[in-house]
């Protein structure tokens, strides 16, 4: 009778998952809009725009003087990278500027480079790029760079000449319609070496200038720009005097100035 009772059990169980199983299979066939409807993808909470990063190089190579605020600089263009959706490659080797690499990078910063940097065919390379488009930024010591190859002094804006002491100046800040200045007074007072400059391009778009009358040694008179821009050969290009310190790159005021030329180089302003 035990017996009986639990083959009765097993046969109910088996029509009841039949009956599941064909109660399934018949909605599946049945019901034209189960599975049939387009998945729908979820907006990206990151935009593309985010993801695809403008590159820069930074290229600190020396044959002269070498700054110790080179590797704290060098930190901060990544850091403030960071913070404004750029991508920083850090290289001292020249060999990095040929055709095929350049043309990955939107923007190329020489960052207190010294003396001869470049070889003929690497100058070439550089000059092919800026004429595709590419842009430079130059900070402090790019001045003291590549003094036999003048093309690149009239990119850079001007020769390095010489410099006095380190000490405290004002900068007369003569252009705000820049992203690089707009954040500044009329006066900026700052700690640094101050760059007497010679074979100054005349079609630069002058920033700031120093007042000379605010510190000693001061070697160009009325006419001392520190910081500017132009367009040159086909590309961009900024330079800033400021960075000799390592202590330069903790300040917001130099940290924005910073961003600013870098957002004009990367054609964002």
């Amino acid at each position: 009778m035990r017996l009986y009772k639990c083959t009765i059990t097993i046969i109910a169980l088996v029509f009841v998952v039949g009956c599941g199983s064909t109660k399934i299979q018949e909605e599946v066939t049945l019901n034209p809009n189960l599975h049939t409807k387009p998945v729908q993808i979820p907006e990206k909470i990151i935009s593309a725009n985010t993801l695809a990063k403008d590159r820069v190089l930074v290229f600190t190579k020396t044959n002269g003087f070498r700054h110790k605020s080179i590797e704290k600089g060098v930190a901060t263009f990544v850091k403030l990278g960071v913070a404004n959706n750029f991508a920083v490659t850090h290289t001292e080797d020249s060999l990095q500027f040929n055709s095929d690499n350049l043309k990955k990078f939107k923007l190329v910063v020489f960052l207190s480079t010294t003396m001869d940097v470049l070889s003929d065919a690497q100058q070439t390379a550089f000059e092919n790029y800026i004429q595709n488009g590419g842009s430079f930024m130059g900070v402090h010591a790019a001045a003291d760079t590549e003094y036999e190859w003048p093309w690149y002094g009239k990119l850079v804006g001007a020769y390095f000449l010489s410099h006095p002491k380190q000490q405290t100046a004002t900068i007369d800040v003569v252009d705000h319609n820049h992203p690089a200045t707009k954040h500044l007074a009329n006066i900026w007072t700052h700690f640094d070496e101050w760059y007497n400059y010679k074979n100054i391009n005349p079609d630069l778009h002058v920033l700031m200038k120093m007042d000379e009358s605010s510190y000693e040694g001061g070697k160009n008179g009325d006419n001392h720009p520190i910081a500017w821009y132009h367009e040159y050969d086909g590309g961009r290009a900024f330079y800033t005097g400021l960075g000799h310190t390592e202590e330069a790159f903790d300040d917001l005021n130099f940290r924005q100035h910073l961003v600013g030329g870098i957002e004009y180089c990367l054609k964002r302003k």
